[in-house]
């Protein structure tokens, strides 16, 4: 598990293989800055190694170029998937200073974000995975109240009542336990990341 915090916002990311295994599909990545807050979840199509070795790519190029928009690193981690097995992918840019944040996904991935007056915004994504082909991205763009709740998840999370969840008033942490007791997939690679925008 890995947890980011700091004035503007508390983080945690979760991940489990299919079956124990030792290579997970699934790659997350997640770092903050005083300016921004940034993430990247992406699901190689299938399991195991080259799996492994297509969403590493993803998380890897977005690693390295951590300050560019998010249309930018979407166009980044297409190209990077060329003749690898290809991946869904998600990522999420918050401002802090502006309150308001960019996302854009293909595939599989869901996110969500939830604010203090009970409004649930739920980003649809472009159906399709990665694979370094010609791809057209749609990047949204998103205010957000302090305190809001976001979770971000691959297509191996056991579903919650997001709604419910996110607008339990739980802290970030007991959030992240509330789900991890959730997860019983054994069947795919799952990874979540649940936090709070403040």
């Amino acid at each position: 598990m890995i947890h980011l915090e700091n004035e503007f916002l508390e983080a945690h990311g979760f991940q489990t293989s299919k079956g124990n295994n030792i290579f997970c599909g699934d790659s997350f990545y997640m770092t903050v800055t005083e300016e921004y807050f940034l993430c990247v979840v992406a699901d190689g199509l299938g399991s195991g190694k080259y799996a492994n070795e297509s969403s590493q790519a993803v998380t890897s190029v977005v690693r390295s170029n951590i300050d560019e928009s998010v249309d930018t690193l979407m166009d980044y981690s297409n190209k990077v998937s060329l003749r690898k097995r290809g991946a869904a992918v998600a990522i999420f840019k918050a401002d802090f200073a502006q309150r308001k944040f960019e996302y854009s996904c293909v595939g599989n991935i869901r996110f969500y974000i939830y604010s203090p007056s009970g409004k649930l915004t739920y980003p649809m994504p472009v159906t399709g995975y990665l694979s370094g082909r010609p791809q057209k991205f749609r990047t949204q763009k998103f205010s957000y109240e302090p305190n809001s709740k976001f979770l971000i998840h691959s297509d191996g999370f056991t579903n919650v009542n997001t709604r419910t969840v996110l607008g339990s008033g739980l802290s970030v942490s007991s959030l992240t336990d509330h789900l991890k007791a959730k997860q019983e997939n054994a069947t795919d690679d799952m990874t979540f990341i649940v936090g709070s925008l403040l």
